[in-house]
């Protein structure tokens, strides 16, 4: 077809938001008929992601390409460009799509220097929270937005997750001088179905990336605080992985509830839901989770922090969402478990929800983006 594209997802680490989203959308665009590879890191994600990668390997024609980069700034990273670099030439793409601060860096930068030697190759970069979680005032968040500022001449379209990601953008970065549009992230239909919770299930469900910027520790704080107020031990699920993991296995033994958390490796969210009654997102900054939109997707009450695109998708003044502090959590998971039928009348329509955050819908906007930025 005339209309098929060459599409290349550029990213660094293969887990969390970033990685469903890539999936999705390698899913969709492979459905329409387009070419998807993936280039990405090959020292994070665990055996969860290496299933998830066995399963995409045969319905992606440009393949998956693993090769070692760094998180930060570093000797490193020439090296590992360089190998970046030759593995993107040898895939011809007519389409570089770089997620995060990484990511978007090598799709920039190295969909401009394939512009040297060939014909057009579009240049996007959804940034996913990112360099954008920096705090304007200090060095390191000024260096990195300088960076932005720098790279945006690089870019021909800039794609947000949430209106929140567009307004940091333009307060830390500045105003793009480049077309820019505003795409949210989207479940498949299946995920609408709702989720039966376990007769068994703990009282409290927290899943994803076990590092403070999620807000594991908040989380174990609260539910030490929570227990005495509601009267008896609140039991709870940790579903995840990552560098801070030991950390939190101290911090619950060392407020003496060990015997009340049950840490498990990371799964499928729509298992980890049927593990417990009440799901909670005690995120620090986010750009726009996918765990809140499939927490609500599959029918189960949730508290959430008021963070980054976080209230874009409740109602305004939504009593489900909190600051990212313990005393305020505690309170609040107290409340919803005394009177579960009640709080979970309080989340949004599931109707209403498919109508907004469809992959459909995300899909189609996203492929609009890449042609308007070919000029097509």
């Amino acid at each position: 077809m005339a209309d098929t594209l060459r599409i290349v997802h550029c990213f660094r680490s293969p887990v969390g938001g970033i990685f469903r989203h890539v999936r999705d959308l390698t899913e969709a665009q492979v459905a329409a008929g387009h070419s998807v590879g993936i280039v990405c890191d090959s020292t994070t994600g665990g055996e969860f992601e290496e299933h998830l990668f066995e399963q995409m390997q045969d319905m992606l024609a440009l393949g998956i390409h693993r090769t070692p980069m760094q998180r930060h700034v570093g000797p490193g990273d020439l090296a590992s460009a360089w190998r970046t670099y030759r593995i993107i030439k040898e895939l011809r793409p007519d389409v570089l799509h770089g997620h995060g601060a990484k990511g978007g860096a090598y799709a920039r930068l190295f969909g401009s220097l394939l512009r040297v030697s060939r014909s057009r190759v579009a240049r996007l970069y959804s940034p996913h929270g990112g360099s954008l979680h920096y705090d304007e005032n200090t060095t390191t968040g000024n260096l990195f937005f300088a960076l932005e500022r720098f790279m945006a001449r690089f870019t021909d379209c800039l794609l947000f997750v949430s209106d929140y990601e567009r307004q940091t953008y333009r307060r830390k970065v500045g105003e793009p001088p480049v077309p820019n549009t505003l795409v949210y992230n989207g479940l498949r239909a299946t995920e609408f179905e709702p989720v039966i919770t376990e007769p068994d299930a703990a009282d409290l469900l927290y899943i994803g990336m076990m590092r403070d910027l999620k807000g594991p520790d908040i989380f174990i704080d609260a539910l030490a605080l929570a227990g005495p107020q509601f009267g008896r031990a609140l039991t709870a699920v940790m579903v995840g992985d990552g560098d801070d993991l030991p950390r939190y296995h101290a911090q619950v033994k060392r407020l003496g509830i060990e015997r009340h958390v049950r840490f498990l490796p990371p799964m499928p969210a729509r298992e980890a839901f049927a593990l417990a009654a009440l799901v909670i997102v005690p995120s620090r900054a986010e750009a726009m989770p996918y765990i809140v939109l499939e927490t609500l997707a599959a029918g189960k009450a949730m508290i959430a922090t008021a963070v980054g695109g976080i209230p874009e998708i409740f109602a305004t003044g939504s009593p489900a969402l909190i600051r990212p502090d313990p005393v305020e959590l505690a309170d609040k998971m107290s409340q919803a478990l005394a009177d579960p039928a009640a709080y979970r009348d309080l989340m949004p329509d599931g109707a209403d929800l498919k109508a907004r955050f469809g992959a459909d819908v995300m899909a189609a906007d996203i492929e609009k983006a890449y042609f308007a930025a070919l000029g097509k």
